[in-house]
Parts: C-alpha cells; structure tokens; sequence
C-alpha cells in the first residue's frame, strides 16, 4: 500500500511562489491498484504514477473544517502517452454524507496546473474556464459544507484502453488562489504541425504536404456543381413518393398514420438528417499553449484565422488551422466563399438535408439549403438567479424574452429555415439539485423566492404546517429571502420540484410566446435538453412544436421517446449525437467511442436507422461536421466527431455509411426497409 504526505511546500515552486500559509491534510493511502514509478520526472517534485483502470488513485482523510477556510487545491501534471486522461476530485462529508465532484481533464505530453476553486463548492456553476492544457473543469454531485468535509479523493476518471501515465506533484490547499501556469514543459517539443494536425500521432489519412492540401482543395471546389441530391429528394430534402398535404410554404409537423414527420414548405414528408457546426471550425484555444505550435499563421495574410475574448473568457486567443488552410490554398481573398461551397457540396454529397445547430446559417439561407438556428437568452433585466436560470417572476422578464425574440426578425419569412432552437444545454439542466432549491442558497432575495414563499403560504398558511410538511423547521420570511445554508429535507423536496416545474413552464412559455409572436411561420424545436430530461423539467416543455435532445447514447432509448411523446404530445429531434475513435491523430474520441474509422460507420447507420425508424422522431443532427482541434476548442474538447478532418480530408467509412442511410431512411421511416442493425463493439468513452 502506497502511503505520501499531501503537501510538499516546494511543489509548485517552479512556475510560481506558494503562499507560506499551505497546510497538509495528512496522508494518502492507494485506491485500486494504483501504482507508483521511479523516474525522472519533466516537473520538479513531481512523481510518476499508472492506472489500469478508472477508478486508481488516492484516498485522504483528515479533520473536518480543515479546508473552511482555504481557497484552493492544486498541483502539477504532465500526462505521459498521446491520449487525454481525465480525473475527478471528490469531497466528501463524513463516510456516507454528501459528495461534491470536480472533474478535469489534460493534454498529453503538456504540463499543467490544477487549480480548484474552492468556492465552487456552492454549485452555482457548472464548468470552469479552461487554462492552457488543464481542460474543462466540470462541477457536480452535491453541495457540500467545508467545515464538514473530511475526505477527499483523487481518481482516474477516463482513459484510454492503455494505461495511464502521469507525474503529478502533491496535492496543495491554499489560502488563495495559485498563479496561473507561465509557460508549460513540452518533452516531446510542439504538439501540433503547420496544418493543425498532431504531432503526437501518425496515422494512414495524415496530410503531408501543402500539395497534397492544395489538390484536395482544389479538386472538391471544381466538383461542387457535380454534388446533388438523388432524384428521390423534393428540392427541400423531403421524400417526392409521400406527400402530406398542401405545402404552406414553410416547414411545418405533421402527424400520419401513428408516425410523426416533418413536412417540407411544398408539403413532402420530410425527415431531418443534419450536421451540427457547418462553419469554419477546428479553433484552437493557444493562450498559454503559444509555444506547442509548430508554426504560427502569420498576419497579415492570415488575419481569418485568428480571434480572441469571449463573454466570461477575456483574454482567450484562438487561432483557426482550417482557416488557415484554406487561406494557403485560395489565398486571404474569397477563400470562405470557397469553404462554402465546398461545405454545402460534400453536405448533398453525403445526402444530408439540413444545416444543423451552431453553422453559418447565412450560408445555407442564401443557398435555400434547409437549415436551424440557435438563439441565445440574456437575461438583462431579470438576472440569473441560479446558474444560468433567470428570475422569470421579475417584472422585467418579459421584456427580456421579447428582446430574445428580436433575433428572429431576419429570418422569419425564410421557406428554408425549419425553426430555431430556445437555447443550448442550460447549465441548471446539470445539477443534482432542484433550480428551485439552488435558488435558495444563491439568490439572497429575488422575485421567484418571493413567489415561492407566497405559493407555499398559500398552501400551507402558517409556518408551523410549512416545518411539520418539510419535517424542518421554516418560515416563509426564510423562503423569501436571505442566505440559506441548512441541508433541506427530503420532504421538502415534493414543493420545491413541483414549484420547480412551474418555474421551467414560465420561463420557456414566455420565450416561446414571444418568439411566436415575432415569428408565427416556423418550427420552435425546443431547448436541447443535455442527455435524457427528468420528468420533472419535461412537464414545464409544453409549449414547444417538437422536443430536442442531446443524446450521446449507442441508439435513442425509445422509451425516452414514448415518454415525452405521452407527456407532451409532440415529436423529438435529436440535436447532437456522434461516435470517435483513436485512430485518428485526435487524443479523444468524444462522448461515443468505437475501435475504427469502419466501426464509426456501422455505429453511424445504427444510431441513425433506429432512429428513422421511431414513429416519435423526426430527425437527427450529428455533432459535428468537423474534428475538433488536436489542441482542444474554447473548454479543451479535442475530439474526433468529424465527417471532415482539420485538412478538410473526408473520412471516407462514415461519408459512405451516412449517404447509405440518407438514401433509405425514408424507407425505413415508413416501415418498408429494416434498420441496419450490424453494431460495432461499443468502448468505454475518452473525453473530457
């Protein structure tokens, strides 16, 4: 059994002086079989360590309140190998009390510092920002109390099928925050090449040379006006043997026969295979990552390919090696005009039918290719009252959802736009808790409190029946306002998901209406739900035409489907699903994970096909159209999703699967062709 004291007051002091005030927490005993290794380390202090399996790392105990008044925990790593790894920390109160989990993960052959806001211990954020090669920080499981935690453990959260190698130096608790990491040590030199690829890895599909990327280029731009849809496809995409009715001139839903479809403006059945960001992707986060570059676009020429800042991310610097390539082949002028018809060509290509979330939709209005958008919420007058929930009882509220609404106003006569998506993922949608319960503990007064507490006097009417319900003593002057910092109840929890579901019905009611107002010719798909949605939320979804979801699973669970449908009464679309691999020279595979390019296929038409074949889907937008950087994009996801690669090389085992699906899905829509179903060995996912 491996045994190291926690702290080493000299672990960081490489990069940066720590403060004199760090304190131990004692020792750490071994979980699993992880396993300590001699060796030169790349940081000083640090020590080698291996995992088999997730679920390796290191166990602490200690006195509660020990880290009451700490600010941070940190280290420094380097990842061994070519692939992520990522770890969760975990806090504990007590053998069996609540849990809080911070996940992260890291770029190989990179060092990095894990820096651990305390603070985020309220739940009042999901994701931290990426800092160089530490890569999205991720918050979840329960509020905990810092002067009852007494526990913490340090484990592989993800990894690859080969072991896991890493050096780290002691774990640190802090009284403030650490510096950032200044420059990191790069063993193996660069981590990408002139074209974005990685230098990590080889692999048959790689690009060579600027020749081999200038043929390429130049081959799909002069075959554009060859790509088009079969005979069988309606100029919108839709399928010419079945008609639904008149066309009104837009997209609309339409219920035949027990199966739910898309119609398209002229009135064919329409069902939507789409691909998710149909734009110049591939950005590459490179503040603090400047020296893993082989080689810098440089300005003037290459002024495209770079951009900086975003909201809540000032500072950030991207550099965009797709862009680039495009810019070496066409030149600094006119080259996106190219990049869109080479995008839009590969689309009808490969059959697909819509421009899905996150693309240049512009490209695709001016092209009449059926496309979605996403709008974004700002509450500007109401506010956030938990995470990213806005106090929707605010007076100004309204107002806010009318100005969401505004966004519509371009497109709102447009025959080949289907609808628009509310929002994206919110990032209450990933807590354990209730937003009505992550309210009380961070919103000190707000009007939603306020209407809680007047909802619960209603029904309750005094504060003794409101304590005996919740088995805890409350007032409803508590409810209204201040701090809340007790554990709530179990029993409590009945109101507070009930208020909960009244909350999730104002808020996207009023969006919806707003939007309906501004835009009464197109679909409202909903709100892209992050995985499978608790009853709970789905109940407050009732004013949307079809329910979306992000599900990131080897098919659509149809009892998933069902449900809602029973629920609700409206189709599902699914807004983000894909499979990676490692074979491609990208360190992770994604949120789906299969041996090969060929298997990335066979998972395609699965996923795909059943899907067709659910009577309560009406479509399905792969994320996404390209692979993500080698480097990792604005959190540090790097991961191959792609039907394009960096060097807008197609992988040629999905784009033939996809364009086989594509030209039977209608057939197998209404019943008259099976759905594929030879699956492919489905791995453990490595993702971040």
């Amino acid at each position: 059994m491996h045994r190291r004291t926690f702290l080493a007051v000299s672990a960081l002091s490489a990069a940066a002086p720590l403060p004199a005030e760090a304190q131990k927490l004692g020792e750490w005993t071994a979980l699993g079989a992880l396993a300590e290794k001699d060796g030169a380390t790349p940081i000083v202090g640090a020590r080698w360590f291996e995992a088999e399996k997730t679920g390796d790392g290191m166990a602490y105990t200690f006195r509660p309140g020990l880290l009451a008044g700490a600010k941070a925990i940190a280290c420094d790593m380097l990842i061994d190998g070519r692939d992520v790894v990522a770890f969760r920390i975990t806090l504990g109160e007590g053998e069996k009390g609540r849990r809080f989990r911070f996940d992260f993960g890291g770029l190989p052959q990179c060092s990095f510092r894990v820096r651990m806001d305390l603070s985020l211990v309220d739940q009042n954020r999901w994701m931290a920002d990426r800092e160089a090669a530490f890569l999205k920080p991720l918050c979840g499981g329960d509020r905990v109390d810092l002067a009852l935690v007494d526990r913490l453990t340090f484990t592989v959260l993800r990894k690859a099928p080969r072991t896991a190698r890493w050096c780290m130096t002691d774990l640190q608790v802090l009284p403030k925050m650490p510096e950032k990491l200044a420059e990191p040590v790069l063993p193996k030199g660069p981590l990408i090449d002139e074209f974005g690829q990685s230098t990590l890895h080889e692999w048959p599909g790689k690009t060579r040379s600027a020749d081999e990327l200038k043929q390429r280029l130049s081959v799909q731009l002069q075959l554009t006006p060859e790509q088009k849809w079969p005979e069988t496809f309606s100029r919108w995409g839709g399928w010419k043997e079945r008609k639904l009715g008149e066309g009104s001139g837009f997209f609309a839903v339409r219920k035949e026969g027990g199966r739910w479809w898309l119609a398209d403006p002229d009135g064919y059945a329409f069902w939507s295979t789409g691909l998710d960001c149909v734009r110049v992707d591939c950005e590459a986060r490179v503040d603090g990552l400047e020296t893993a570059l082989k080689w810098r676009p440089e300005k003037p020429e290459y002024e495209a390919a770079w951009s900086q800042d975003r909201p809540g991310r000032q500072g950030a610097r991207f550099v965009n090696f797709l862009a680039a390539n495009f810019i070496r082949v066409f030149g600094s002028e006119g080259w996106r005009e190219k990049w869109a018809a080479i995008a839009l060509a590969e689309m009808r290509r490969l059959r697909f039918n819509t421009v899905a979330n996150w693309s240049e939709w512009e490209i695709a209005a001016r092209a009449s290719f059926p496309y979605v958008r996403p709008l974004n919420f700002r509450p500007a007058r109401s506010g956030a009252i938990y995470r990213d929930f806005p106090d929707i009882f605010h007076p100004g509220f309204e107002q806010d959802a009318a100005d969401f609404a505004r966004q519509l106003e371009n497109t709102a006569k447009d025959p080949a736009f289907i609808g628009y998506f509310l929002m994206n993922e919110p990032t209450w949608g990933f807590s354990s808790e209730l937003p009505a319960a992550g309210m009380l503990y961070t919103s000190d007064l707000c009007h939603t409190r306020e209407e809680l507490a007047r909802w619960l006097a209603a029904k309750y009417e005094t504060a003794a029946a409101l304590s005996k319900a919740w088995a805890m003593e409350a007032t409803f002057d508590q409810i209204a306002r201040g701090r809340w910092r007790r554990p709530l109840s179990r029993e409590s929890q009945a109101d507070l998901r009930e208020f909960s579901v009244r909350m999730v019905e104002r808020y996207f009611t009023a969006l919806s209406r707003a939007c309906r107002k501004v835009d009464p010719n197109h679909l409202n798909l909903g709100m892209r739900w992050a995985g499978v949605p608790p009853e709970w939320a789905v109940a407050g979804m009732k004013s949307f035409d079809v329910f979306s979801l992000n599900n990131y699973r080897e098919k659509l669970p149809r009892d998933v489907s069902d449900r809602i449908h029973a629920m609700l009464g409206m189709p599902v679309l699914i807004g983000e699903w894909h499979f990676g691999a490692l074979d491609a020279g990208l360190p992770a595979t994604g949120l789906g994970h299969v041996r090969t390019q060929a298997d990335r296929g066979r998972a395609y038409r699965v996923y795909l096909e059943d899907a067709a074949a659910n009577p309560n889907c009406v479509g399905a937008h792969w994320f996404t159209m390209y692979d993500q950087s080698a480097l990792g994009r604005f959190d540090g996801e790097n991961y191959n999703i792609g039907f394009l690669d960096i060097c807008n090389r197609p992988y040629a085992e999905i784009c033939a699967a996809a364009a086989a699906s594509h030209e039977r899905m209608y057939q197998v829509a209404s019943g008259t062709a099976e759905p594929f179903s030879d699956a492919p060995e489905y791995l453990p996912i490595l993702s971040v």
